[in-house]
């Protein structure tokens, strides 16, 4: 999942970046309204949240721009002003929720992590695909019964993989849902990370390389690379035209 958050309080919206990184969440910091909506052109984003009382477009003017723009990007504001009326014209705006300050960091999560799983089509609380059962709530995975641990990071590109059904991920796009702005484009790290998450995931391989595109969940058999990938060619996807060097 990745967030663009648009606050102007240094403090805490790196507070927050930080917070939601630990929690497997990429989020990119907006500090007025103008950088606000030169990311949304660039990036695609699974949800917002925004303070309404910025520089530059006001808060509300950025909602009114996504909601214009017909993304379907959820939004979660996030303000001081706790009035009934003060809500109610946000909703009125197209806010999907709204968080008063201070808040708890948890409780954000969990806001988030329910607005992501409304998203304009319906999807299960839980995941399962080709002998994965993935919970993004306790951030557990399983494979045929068997506990999976991983780190935050191949956490979250996993959880790009099976939102794809079975559809093929470019490294590009990994890069750019798992990973925040900051990111050099140029790393290495999908290939580093999509090769350990293979591994953590164990034999059969279950995440498939598809050489000059990308990576795959194999629905076919459940396991192991897909058709026409060898075991050797999936484990070691370095050369791999999909990697961000490509």
């Amino acid at each position: 999942m990745r967030v663009l958050i648009v606050e102007d309080e240094p403090y805490l919206a790196e507070a927050v970046r930080d917070g939601l990184r630990l929690e497997a969440i990429a989020a990119d910091i907006a500090g007025d309204g103008d950088t606000a909506l030169e990311l949304l052109s660039v990036h695609s984003y699974d949800l917002a949240v925004l303070d309404r009382d910025i520089p530059g477009p006001s808060g509300d003017e950025v909602a009114r721009r996504i909601v214009a723009s017909g993304s379907g990007i959820p939004i979660l504001m996030l303000t001081a002003a706790d009035r009934i009326d003060d809500k109610a014209s946000g909703f009125e705006l197209g806010a999907d929720d709204y968080l008063t300050k201070p808040f708890e960091l948890r409780e954000l999560v969990l806001r988030l992590r329910a607005l992501d799983r409304r998203r304009a089509y319906a999807r299960p609380p839980v995941r399962e695909i080709a002998g994965l059962r993935v919970d993004p709530f306790r951030r557990e995975v399983f494979r045929d019964g068997r506990y999976v641990a991983l780190t935050r990071k191949q956490f979250a590109v996993l959880e790009v993989l099976v939102a794809a059904e079975g559809g093929v991920v470019s490294a590009e796009e990994l890069l750019e849902r798992a990973w925040d702005e900051n990111t050099d484009p140029l790393t290495n790290a999908v290939r580093i990370t999509v090769s350990a998450l293979r591994k953590r995931l164990g034999e059969p391989w279950v995440i498939a390389t598809v050489p000059g595109v990308g990576y795959r969940i194999d629905t076919g058999s459940g396991s192991g690379p897909g058709p026409g990938t060898s075991k050797t060619a999936a484990a070691t996807p370095a050369t791999d035209a999909g990697s961000p060097h490509a």
